[in-house]
């Protein structure tokens, strides 16, 4: 069970807002396609989160 985090109303208003952990699932890696691209998701040992080309 996730925690829900209360976000500042305009940070709420402003885009949508995802889970990190319903993106990663029981991984620790996730692709996310735009276009013609695929960015790499990655949780590090440290708890941040790295998005890569």
């Amino acid at each position: 069970m996730t925690a829900q985090i209360p976000l500042p109303q305009s940070l709420a208003q402003s885009a949508p807002v995802h889970s990190a952990d319903d993106l990663l699932g029981d991984s620790r890696v996730a692709y996310i396609a735009l276009e013609d691209q695929v960015y790499t998701l990655r949780l590090t040992r440290a708890g941040k989160l790295l998005l890569t080309k």
